[in-house]
């Protein structure tokens, strides 16, 4: 089968499978080569499941809305029966972990046709914006194998943007969507709070993560919604794809939270020309934003959650394990967040959760004002080098401080359950993507993919493609 098909999103694949110009066992098998080939570069799928994706479609898929299409599954969150899960854990991966039944998530693409073909790179338990763990080594950017993709759900971003697949499995508990996308030159949406689900371990469990998926299109983000979210919506979010936004209104904000980070002039330039896009469409765009994103406090309060949600997920991998995990078996920064964890009491965390919830209706007040959207850069500066978010183990801090840098504008959003989207509408002259984050009020997805969609039209990225292709 020719290439040309594996850059097509994954609606356009299902589309050629349901008229019968190719069978999903040919798109398998041009998948499979095409992991074969760009796999070693990008180190983006840690557990290839060909056979298994081979006997799959042998014995006959469900006649769902993206029955043959390929796709791959993060090593978080998302368990798939019978196969390697690990979290980007040496000591999952050391003990050979694998999980015996598929997430409810898995068993919502499986029901839609998707057929399964590996399992991608993620930063130990998602705890970083960059996909480098030890114990799988470095996922890197197709645009740039020296530059990170991202994280955590940066093999996905990888796959995806490599050309390996049209749509892989994302989660986002602080930008691990969003971020991928936009150091990678996809669409990520992270869902509201509650539309899909997410991990069930932990006290962030149901408040911060969400599951769903890097797709190279808008009408795949929609369509895919549909199929994991938890309840069906009034209306489907695919047919909201391609819809009329209405004339929205606009806030504009380019510099970070309490400006504690600079926004790099290429990052802020693709926030601006996105608003005058915007405008041009019809739009009102002014520079204002939610005030309270100012608050500082805030980084206080994620990260004591942060850290009280690491302990707990270590004690449940003790408890499967059935032995204690120490400070010799995990990454050096997942150790330190998790003993500033352990300082935490009782009482401070549900002071932490009064407080978020507190600060969550300050925030929405500005969209209760009038505001439709949000625009910001997804990021205050490009993708970074490899290496530059890791630490050291001698000071894994240094890895955490940058990494929040990079993180700057994503996990607020993830604290009030609002759901918000990266675009790629812009690349640097070094050639690397620049995405911009568009943030709406909670339970308005519906909103984000009528502008992404009109976005989408206005300034295309389909034939944007990394400079290895064939």
């Amino acid at each position: 089968m020719a290439d040309e098909p594996m850059w097509r999103d994954a609606t356009a694949q299902a589309d050629l499978i349901r008229i019968g110009e190719v069978t999903p066992a040919e798109l398998l098998e041009a998948a499979i080569a095409r992991i074969e080939e760009r796999n070693p570069a990008l180190n983006a799928v840690i557990h290839p499941l060909f056979e298994k994706a081979r006997e799959q479609v042998a014995s006959g898929l469900p006649d769902g809305v993206f029955r043959g299409v390929p796709i791959v599954l993060k090593d978080l969150v998302c368990t798939s029966a019978g196969d390697p899960f690990h979290c980007g854990m040496r000591v999952l991966r050391d003990a050979g972990w694998t999980e015996p039944e598929d997430s409810p998530s898995a068993a919502r693409l499986r029901a839609a046709g998707f057929v399964f073909v590996g399992r991608t790179n993620t930063p130990e338990l998602g705890l970083k914006p960059t996909t480098e763990p030890d114990a799988y080594g470095p996922s890197r950017n197709p645009w740039n194998t020296a530059h990170s993709t991202g994280g955590s759900s940066g093999g996905s971003a990888a796959a995806v943007a490599g050309g390996m697949v049209s749509v892989a499995h994302a989660t986002d508990g602080g930008g691990s969507i969003r971020i991928p996308a936009s150091e990678c030159g996809l669409v990520g949406l992270k869902p509201s709070r509650g539309r899909t689900s997410g991990r069930s371990v932990g006290p962030a469990a149901g408040i911060l993560g969400v599951e769903h998926a890097l797709t190279r299109s808008v009408r795949d983000s929609a369509a895919i919604l549909d199929v994991l979210a938890s309840e069906a919506p009034l209306r489907p979010f695919a047919t909201e794809a391609g819809a009329d936004p209405g004339r929205l209104r606009v806030g504009l904000m380019t510099t970070t939270p309490g400006g504690m980070v600079p926004v790099q002039d290429e990052c802020r330039t693709a926030a601006e020309a996105a608003a005058r896009l915007l405008e041009a469409l019809g739009h009102q765009v002014e520079e204002s934003y939610p005030a309270p994103l100012d608050e500082l406090e805030h980084i206080i309060y994620f990260g004591a959650l942060t850290g009280a949600d690491t302990v707990a997920l270590l004690e449940h991998w003790s408890a499967r394990l059935r032995r204690p995990i120490g400070p010799e078996d995990v990454e050096p920064n997942t150790w330190m967040i998790a003993e500033l964890g352990r300082a935490i009491t009782d009482e401070q965390l549900a002071t932490t959760m009064v407080w978020m919830e507190e600060y969550t209706g300050r925030v929405l007040a500005w969209w209760n004002e009038g505001f439709d959207l949000l625009l910001t850069p997804t990021l205050p500066e490009p993708p970074p080098k490899l290496g530059d978010l890791t630490g050291t183990p001698e000071d894994p801090l240094a890895g955490a401080l940058r990494g929040g840098m990079v993180a700057a504008f994503t996990p607020v959003f993830n604290t009030t359950g609002q759901p918000a989207i990266s675009l790629p509408l812009h690349w640097n002259d070094a050639g690397l993507p620049i995405g911009v984050q568009l943030v709406a009020a909670p339970g308005r997805e519906d909103v984000l993919i009528r502008i992404a969609s009109q976005l989408e039209e206005a300034r295309p990225w389909a034939d944007m493609r990394p400079p290895s292709r064939d």
